[in-house]
Protein backbone atom coordinates (compact mmCIF):
# COMPACT_ATOMS: atom_id res chain seq x y z
CA UNK A 1 0.00 0.00 0.00
CA UNK A 2 1.35 3.39 -0.87
CA UNK A 3 2.31 5.94 1.71
CA UNK A 4 -0.64 8.90 2.48
CA UNK A 5 1.18 11.74 0.81
CA UNK A 6 1.31 15.22 3.08
CA UNK A 7 -1.59 16.27 0.77
CA UNK A 8 -4.05 13.55 1.36
CA UNK A 9 -3.37 13.74 4.96
CA UNK A 10 -6.20 15.55 7.27
CA UNK A 11 -4.66 18.69 8.07
CA UNK A 12 -6.53 18.44 11.94
CA UNK A 13 -4.51 15.45 13.78
CA UNK A 14 -7.10 12.68 14.37
CA UNK A 15 -7.48 14.01 18.27
CA UNK A 16 -9.12 17.26 17.40
CA UNK A 17 -10.42 15.48 14.60
CA UNK A 18 -14.43 15.76 15.89
CA UNK A 19 -13.91 19.37 17.25
CA UNK A 20 -14.77 22.48 14.45
CA UNK A 21 -16.11 25.31 14.72
CA UNK A 22 -18.13 25.63 18.03
CA UNK A 23 -21.54 26.19 18.43
CA UNK A 24 -21.12 29.66 20.07
CA UNK A 25 -19.78 31.14 17.49
CA UNK A 26 -22.03 29.51 14.89
CA UNK A 27 -25.04 30.89 17.20
CA UNK A 28 -23.47 34.76 18.17
CA UNK A 29 -23.19 34.67 14.45
CA UNK A 30 -26.90 33.96 13.92
CA UNK A 31 -28.04 36.79 16.43
CA UNK A 32 -25.86 39.24 14.92
CA UNK A 33 -27.10 38.18 11.23
CA UNK A 34 -30.73 38.30 12.19
CA UNK A 35 -30.82 41.04 14.80
CA UNK A 36 -31.79 38.07 17.45
CA UNK A 37 -31.64 38.29 21.61
CA UNK A 38 -28.05 36.68 22.21
CA UNK A 39 -29.36 34.32 25.55
CA UNK A 40 -27.01 31.76 23.57
CA UNK A 41 -23.59 32.53 24.85
CA UNK A 42 -23.26 33.44 28.36
CA UNK A 43 -21.38 36.31 28.67
CA UNK A 44 -23.15 39.62 30.54
CA UNK A 45 -24.82 42.31 29.05
CA UNK A 46 -23.76 45.14 31.40
CA UNK A 47 -20.00 45.62 32.73
CA UNK A 48 -19.31 45.21 36.67
CA UNK A 49 -18.84 46.96 39.22
CA UNK A 50 -17.03 50.69 38.68
CA UNK A 51 -14.40 50.74 40.88
CA UNK A 52 -13.18 47.24 39.57
CA UNK A 53 -12.74 48.99 36.28
CA UNK A 54 -11.29 51.87 37.43
CA UNK A 55 -8.71 49.94 38.75
CA UNK A 56 -7.56 48.20 35.72
CA UNK A 57 -7.46 51.80 34.50
CA UNK A 58 -5.42 52.75 37.08
CA UNK A 59 -3.14 49.89 36.59
CA UNK A 60 -2.78 51.07 33.24
CA UNK A 61 -2.11 54.24 34.19
CA UNK A 62 0.41 53.20 35.90
CA UNK A 63 2.29 50.90 34.18
CA UNK A 64 1.57 47.78 36.25
CA UNK A 65 0.82 44.66 34.16
CA UNK A 66 1.58 46.34 30.25
CA UNK A 67 4.56 44.04 30.38
CA UNK A 68 4.86 40.63 31.11
CA UNK A 69 3.78 39.86 34.38
CA UNK A 70 4.93 37.25 36.71
CA UNK A 71 4.83 33.72 35.38
CA UNK A 72 2.65 32.68 38.27
CA UNK A 73 0.55 36.01 38.11
CA UNK A 74 1.17 39.32 39.81
CA UNK A 75 1.61 38.86 43.97
CA UNK A 76 -1.20 40.65 44.66
CA UNK A 77 -3.41 38.52 42.63
CA UNK A 78 -2.32 35.16 44.23
CA UNK A 79 -2.51 36.36 47.76
CA UNK A 80 -5.73 37.87 47.20
CA UNK A 81 -7.17 34.53 45.88
CA UNK A 82 -5.64 32.58 48.66
CA UNK A 83 -7.75 35.37 51.16
CA UNK A 84 -10.72 34.83 49.18
CA UNK A 85 -10.91 31.29 49.67
CA UNK A 86 -9.55 31.34 53.26
CA UNK A 87 -12.37 33.94 53.67
CA UNK A 88 -15.23 32.24 52.20
CA UNK A 89 -14.34 28.36 52.78
CA UNK A 90 -11.80 28.56 55.35
CA UNK A 91 -9.23 26.73 52.89
CA UNK A 92 -5.44 27.98 53.67
CA UNK A 93 -3.15 28.41 50.20
CA UNK A 94 0.17 29.98 50.13
CA UNK A 95 0.49 32.76 47.24
CA UNK A 96 3.85 31.72 46.28
CA UNK A 97 3.44 28.27 45.61
CA UNK A 98 0.00 26.82 45.39
CA UNK A 99 -1.67 29.79 43.59
CA UNK A 100 -1.29 30.26 39.54
CA UNK A 101 -3.44 32.95 37.71
CA UNK A 102 -4.58 31.81 34.16
CA UNK A 103 -5.64 33.22 30.71
CA UNK A 104 -9.22 32.03 31.83
CA UNK A 105 -10.84 29.01 33.41
CA UNK A 106 -10.68 27.42 30.05
CA UNK A 107 -6.99 27.84 29.82
CA UNK A 108 -6.71 26.59 33.14
CA UNK A 109 -8.79 23.47 32.52
CA UNK A 110 -6.60 22.72 29.49
CA UNK A 111 -3.00 23.00 31.51
CA UNK A 112 -4.54 20.70 34.56
CA UNK A 113 -4.96 17.95 31.63
CA UNK A 114 -2.19 18.43 29.39
CA UNK A 115 -0.23 18.16 33.01
CA UNK A 116 -1.85 15.59 34.78
CA UNK A 117 -3.57 13.54 32.09
CA UNK A 118 -0.82 10.77 30.34
CA UNK A 119 -2.28 9.19 26.47
CA UNK A 120 -4.38 6.11 27.30
CA UNK A 121 -5.75 7.38 30.96
CA UNK A 122 -9.28 7.48 31.76
CA UNK A 123 -10.97 10.70 32.80
CA UNK A 124 -14.39 10.48 34.14
CA UNK A 125 -16.44 13.52 33.61
CA UNK A 126 -20.13 15.02 34.52
CA UNK A 127 -21.95 14.71 30.61
CA UNK A 128 -23.52 17.21 29.83
CA UNK A 129 -20.20 19.17 29.86
CA UNK A 130 -18.77 22.17 28.98
CA UNK A 131 -17.41 21.82 25.34
CA UNK A 132 -13.61 22.44 26.21
CA UNK A 133 -13.19 19.47 28.76
CA UNK A 134 -13.59 17.28 25.62
CA UNK A 135 -10.88 19.54 23.83
CA UNK A 136 -8.68 19.51 26.66
CA UNK A 137 -8.83 15.89 26.94
CA UNK A 138 -8.45 14.65 23.61
CA UNK A 139 -5.29 17.41 23.51
CA UNK A 140 -3.58 15.33 26.49
CA UNK A 141 -4.08 12.13 24.55
CA UNK A 142 -7.06 11.08 27.45
CA UNK A 143 -10.01 8.80 27.12
CA UNK A 144 -13.10 10.52 28.30
CA UNK A 145 -15.38 8.84 30.21
CA UNK A 146 -19.26 10.30 30.82
CA UNK A 147 -21.24 9.94 33.47
CA UNK A 148 -24.43 11.21 32.74
CA UNK A 149 -26.09 14.10 34.88
CA UNK A 150 -30.13 12.96 33.98
CA UNK A 151 -33.85 14.66 34.95
CA UNK A 152 -35.29 13.36 38.06
CA UNK A 153 -38.50 15.21 39.76
CA UNK A 154 -37.63 18.83 37.96
CA UNK A 155 -33.66 18.73 37.78
CA UNK A 156 -30.80 16.87 36.92
CA UNK A 157 -29.41 14.77 38.92
CA UNK A 158 -26.13 13.15 39.60
CA UNK A 159 -26.20 8.81 39.92
CA UNK A 160 -23.59 8.14 42.54
CA UNK A 161 -23.77 4.35 41.31
CA UNK A 162 -22.99 5.30 38.23
CA UNK A 163 -20.24 7.78 38.92
CA UNK A 164 -18.42 4.10 41.10
CA UNK A 165 -19.00 2.17 38.24
CA UNK A 166 -17.70 4.58 35.60
CA UNK A 167 -13.77 3.95 37.81
CA UNK A 168 -11.94 1.62 36.29
CA UNK A 169 -7.59 1.09 37.06
CA UNK A 170 -7.34 2.85 34.29
CA UNK A 171 -9.01 5.99 35.58
CA UNK A 172 -6.61 8.68 36.28
CA UNK A 173 -8.76 12.04 37.19
CA UNK A 174 -12.44 12.98 38.16
CA UNK A 175 -13.30 16.13 36.23
CA UNK A 176 -16.10 18.08 38.34
CA UNK A 177 -18.17 21.15 37.52
CA UNK A 178 -20.24 22.44 40.84
CA UNK A 179 -22.46 24.32 39.90
CA UNK A 180 -22.98 22.73 36.80
CA UNK A 181 -23.10 24.07 33.27
CA UNK A 182 -25.14 24.05 31.55
CA UNK A 183 -27.64 22.20 33.75
CA UNK A 184 -27.79 24.54 36.68
CA UNK A 185 -26.89 21.48 38.90
CA UNK A 186 -25.37 22.34 42.20
CA UNK A 187 -23.65 19.17 43.97
CA UNK A 188 -24.98 18.54 47.45
CA UNK A 189 -22.60 18.45 50.42
CA UNK A 190 -23.89 14.70 50.46
CA UNK A 191 -22.91 14.17 46.99
CA UNK A 192 -19.43 15.59 46.95
CA UNK A 193 -18.54 13.76 49.99
CA UNK A 194 -18.97 10.61 47.95
CA UNK A 195 -17.34 11.79 45.24
CA UNK A 196 -14.29 12.57 47.80
CA UNK A 197 -14.64 9.07 49.38
CA UNK A 198 -14.16 7.66 45.43
CA UNK A 199 -11.36 9.73 44.63
CA UNK A 200 -9.31 8.73 48.23
CA UNK A 201 -10.67 5.05 47.89
CA UNK A 202 -9.47 4.76 44.45
CA UNK A 203 -6.09 7.04 44.65
CA UNK A 204 -7.43 9.72 42.03
CA UNK A 205 -6.82 13.37 40.76
CA UNK A 206 -9.45 15.66 41.17
CA UNK A 207 -9.78 18.68 38.91
CA UNK A 208 -12.82 21.11 39.73
CA UNK A 209 -14.57 23.62 38.41
CA UNK A 210 -15.85 25.99 40.78
CA UNK A 211 -16.16 29.04 38.38
CA UNK A 212 -20.51 30.18 39.03
CA UNK A 213 -19.41 29.41 42.98
CA UNK A 214 -21.18 32.58 43.84
CA UNK A 215 -24.11 31.94 41.56
CA UNK A 216 -25.95 29.79 43.78
CA UNK A 217 -30.08 30.26 44.54
CA UNK A 218 -32.48 29.69 47.08
CA UNK A 219 -31.32 26.67 49.30
CA UNK A 220 -28.35 25.36 47.50
CA UNK A 221 -25.26 25.70 48.91
CA UNK A 222 -21.31 25.56 47.12
CA UNK A 223 -19.49 23.47 48.96
CA UNK A 224 -15.78 23.34 47.48
CA UNK A 225 -14.87 19.77 47.38
CA UNK A 226 -10.96 20.40 48.53
CA UNK A 227 -12.61 21.07 51.53
CA UNK A 228 -13.83 17.65 52.81
CA UNK A 229 -11.34 14.93 54.23
CA UNK A 230 -8.82 14.03 52.09
CA UNK A 231 -9.19 16.21 49.33
CA UNK A 232 -7.26 19.09 49.37
CA UNK A 233 -3.80 17.08 48.71
CA UNK A 234 -5.67 15.77 45.15
CA UNK A 235 -8.07 18.70 44.18
CA UNK A 236 -6.56 21.21 41.48
CA UNK A 237 -9.29 24.19 42.07
CA UNK A 238 -10.32 26.24 39.29
CA UNK A 239 -11.86 29.72 39.71
CA UNK A 240 -12.28 32.85 37.59
CA UNK A 241 -13.18 36.49 37.84
CA UNK A 242 -15.21 36.62 34.67
CA UNK A 243 -18.56 35.20 36.06
CA UNK A 244 -18.58 36.80 39.19
CA UNK A 245 -17.87 40.24 38.56
CA UNK A 246 -18.76 40.15 34.46
CA UNK A 247 -15.66 40.95 32.65
CA UNK A 248 -15.22 37.99 30.37
CA UNK A 249 -13.21 39.50 28.39
CA UNK A 250 -10.66 40.08 31.01
CA UNK A 251 -9.95 36.69 31.03
CA UNK A 252 -8.47 35.85 34.08
CA UNK A 253 -8.68 32.87 36.20
CA UNK A 254 -6.71 31.05 38.84
CA UNK A 255 -5.54 27.36 40.18
CA UNK A 256 -5.19 26.70 43.95
CA UNK A 257 -3.94 23.39 45.10
CA UNK A 258 -0.98 21.38 46.33
CA UNK A 259 2.97 22.66 45.09
CA UNK A 260 3.32 19.96 43.36
CA UNK A 261 0.00 19.98 41.83
CA UNK A 262 0.65 24.05 40.74
CA UNK A 263 3.86 23.33 39.58
CA UNK A 264 2.39 20.40 37.70
CA UNK A 265 -0.14 22.87 35.83
CA UNK A 266 2.17 25.75 35.39
CA UNK A 267 4.61 23.31 33.74
CA UNK A 268 1.91 23.22 30.72
CA UNK A 269 0.49 26.27 31.38
CA UNK A 270 3.95 28.11 30.30
CA UNK A 271 3.91 26.98 27.02
CA UNK A 272 0.22 28.14 26.66
CA UNK A 273 0.30 31.68 27.06
CA UNK A 274 2.88 31.81 29.19
CA UNK A 275 1.27 35.01 31.01
CA UNK A 276 -1.59 37.25 30.14
CA UNK A 277 -4.19 39.90 31.37
CA UNK A 278 -1.95 41.61 33.11
CA UNK A 279 -3.49 45.55 34.43
CA UNK A 280 -6.61 43.58 34.88
CA UNK A 281 -4.93 41.18 37.42
CA UNK A 282 -3.93 44.15 39.29
CA UNK A 283 -8.15 44.75 39.34
CA UNK A 284 -8.84 41.86 40.14
CA UNK A 285 -7.36 41.57 43.22
CA UNK A 286 -8.76 44.52 44.30
CA UNK A 287 -12.06 42.67 43.24
CA UNK A 288 -11.72 39.57 45.00
CA UNK A 289 -11.10 41.78 48.22
CA UNK A 290 -14.98 43.49 47.52
CA UNK A 291 -17.21 43.31 50.97
CA UNK A 292 -19.87 40.31 51.09
CA UNK A 293 -22.26 42.67 50.37
CA UNK A 294 -21.27 43.10 46.39
CA UNK A 295 -21.32 39.30 46.54
CA UNK A 296 -24.38 38.66 48.06
CA UNK A 297 -26.24 41.60 46.15
CA UNK A 298 -24.84 40.00 42.71
CA UNK A 299 -26.76 36.84 43.54
CA UNK A 300 -29.64 38.31 44.50
CA UNK A 301 -29.70 40.06 41.37
CA UNK A 302 -29.20 36.71 39.18
CA UNK A 303 -31.99 34.98 40.99
CA UNK A 304 -34.25 37.85 40.11
CA UNK A 305 -33.05 37.01 36.45
CA UNK A 306 -33.29 33.41 36.67
CA UNK A 307 -37.34 33.81 37.66
CA UNK A 308 -37.93 36.25 35.36
CA UNK A 309 -36.65 34.33 32.29
CA UNK A 310 -37.87 30.68 33.71
CA UNK A 311 -41.58 32.32 34.06
CA UNK A 312 -41.26 33.45 30.24
CA UNK A 313 -40.17 29.89 28.98
CA UNK A 314 -42.90 27.94 31.51
CA UNK A 315 -45.53 30.42 30.20
CA UNK A 316 -44.13 29.33 26.63
CA UNK A 317 -44.78 26.14 26.37
CA UNK A 318 -40.76 24.51 27.47
CA UNK A 319 -40.91 21.95 30.10
CA UNK A 320 -37.90 24.73 32.48
CA UNK A 321 -35.38 22.25 35.08
CA UNK A 322 -35.09 24.05 38.74
CA UNK A 323 -31.97 26.09 38.07
CA UNK A 324 -29.63 26.17 41.52
CA UNK A 325 -26.81 27.37 40.39
CA UNK A 326 -24.71 29.36 37.46
CA UNK A 327 -26.54 32.17 35.01
CA UNK A 328 -28.23 29.17 32.67
CA UNK A 329 -31.72 27.86 32.28
CA UNK A 330 -31.99 23.99 30.28
CA UNK A 331 -35.43 23.15 29.17
CA UNK A 332 -37.25 20.53 27.74
CA UNK A 333 -38.57 21.37 23.92
CA UNK A 334 -40.78 18.21 23.61
CA UNK A 335 -43.84 19.44 24.83
CA UNK A 336 -43.49 22.03 22.12
CA UNK A 337 -43.51 18.99 19.98
CA UNK A 338 -39.80 19.52 18.83
CA UNK A 339 -37.38 16.84 19.89
CA UNK A 340 -34.40 18.34 17.61
CA UNK A 341 -32.48 20.60 19.75
CA UNK A 342 -30.15 21.85 16.70
CA UNK A 343 -33.19 22.41 14.16
CA UNK A 344 -35.31 24.56 16.48
CA UNK A 345 -32.22 26.88 17.64
CA UNK A 346 -31.49 27.37 13.95
CA UNK A 347 -34.87 27.97 13.28
CA UNK A 348 -35.29 29.93 16.53
CA UNK A 349 -34.48 33.61 15.29
CA UNK A 350 -36.61 33.26 12.39
CA UNK A 351 -39.81 32.34 14.64
CA UNK A 352 -39.07 33.93 17.63
CA UNK A 353 -35.69 36.57 17.47
CA UNK A 354 -34.31 35.10 20.25
CA UNK A 355 -31.04 33.01 19.80
CA UNK A 356 -30.31 29.67 22.14
CA UNK A 357 -27.98 26.72 22.44
CA UNK A 358 -29.03 23.33 21.81
CA UNK A 359 -27.78 20.79 24.73
CA UNK A 360 -26.98 18.01 23.07
CA UNK A 361 -23.16 19.72 21.90
CA UNK A 362 -22.76 19.25 25.50
CA UNK A 363 -22.86 15.34 25.24
CA UNK A 364 -21.04 12.64 24.05
CA UNK A 365 -24.24 10.60 22.73
CA UNK A 366 -25.74 13.60 20.92
CA UNK A 367 -29.17 11.90 20.91
CA UNK A 368 -29.95 12.10 24.69
CA UNK A 369 -30.07 15.49 25.33
CA UNK A 370 -31.25 15.96 21.95
CA UNK A 371 -34.59 17.46 23.47
CA UNK A 372 -32.78 19.91 25.88
CA UNK A 373 -32.01 23.62 25.32
CA UNK A 374 -30.04 26.25 27.00
CA UNK A 375 -30.66 29.65 27.98
CA UNK A 376 -28.60 32.54 29.00
CA UNK A 377 -30.38 34.72 31.74
CA UNK A 378 -27.20 36.80 32.49
CA UNK A 379 -28.90 39.70 30.58
CA UNK A 380 -30.67 42.96 32.27
CA UNK A 381 -33.95 42.20 32.99
CA UNK A 382 -35.42 44.92 30.30
CA UNK A 383 -33.89 42.41 27.64
CA UNK A 384 -35.02 38.96 29.16
CA UNK A 385 -38.71 40.46 29.42
CA UNK A 386 -38.59 41.30 25.88
CA UNK A 387 -36.77 37.96 24.98
CA UNK A 388 -39.74 36.38 27.18
CA UNK A 389 -42.23 37.99 24.97
CA UNK A 390 -41.15 36.80 22.11
CA UNK A 391 -41.10 33.01 22.80
CA UNK A 392 -44.62 33.73 23.66
CA UNK A 393 -44.91 32.93 19.90
CA UNK A 394 -44.00 29.56 20.50
CA UNK A 395 -46.93 29.17 22.57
Amino acid sequence: MAAMTSSERPLLNRRLAEFGTTIFAEMSALALRTGSINLGQGFPDTDGPEEVREAAVRALREGRGNQYPPGPGVPELRTAVAAHQQRRYGLSYDPDAEVLVTAGATEAIAAALLALVEPGDEVVALEPYYDSYAASIAMAGGTRVPVTLRPDAGAFRLDLDELRAAVTPRTRLLLVNTPHNPTGTVLTRAELTAVAELAVERDLLVVTDEVYEHLVYDEAEHVPLATLPGMRERTVTIGSAGKTFSFTGWKVGWVTSTPELVTAVRSAKQFLTYVASGPFQYAVAEALALPDAYFEAFRRDMQTKRDILAAGLTEAGFQVYDTAGTYFITTDIRPLGETDGFAFCRSLPERAGVVAIPNAVFYDHREAGAPFVRFAFCKRAEVLKEAAERLRRLA
